[in-house]
C-alpha cells in the first residue's frame, strides 16, 4: 500500500504509550496496534480526529504517501 501510518514515530517523539493514546481516544489496544501497524483498511476521521489532538499533531504528521514505481 502506498499509505503509510507513522504513528509509532509521534507516538515516541511524545513519549507516550500505545495503550495511554487507546484510552484517551477510546478505542481498543489492539484495534490502535492495527492502525499503527499498517493494517487498517480504513481510520474514521473522528478517530484520526482525536489522534492529532492527544498527541498535538496534524494529521500529515500520521499519514503519508509513498508512490509505487508501479504507475
Amino acid at each position: 500500500m502506498s499509505i503509510i501510518i507513522n504513528l509509532d514515530v509521534v507516538l515516541a517523539k511524545r513519549k507516550m504509550r500505545s495503550k495511554e493514546l487507546s484510552a484517551l481516544i477510546g478505542i481498543t489496544e489492539q484495534n490502535l496496534s492495527v492502525l499503527k501497524n499498517s493494517h487498517a483498511k480504513a481510520i474514521k476521521f473522528s478517530t484520526l480526529n482525536e489522534i492529532c489532538m492527544h498527541l498535538n499533531c496534524q494529521p500529515g504528521d500520521i499519514l503519508e504517501y509513498r508512490g509505487s514505481d508501479d504507475n
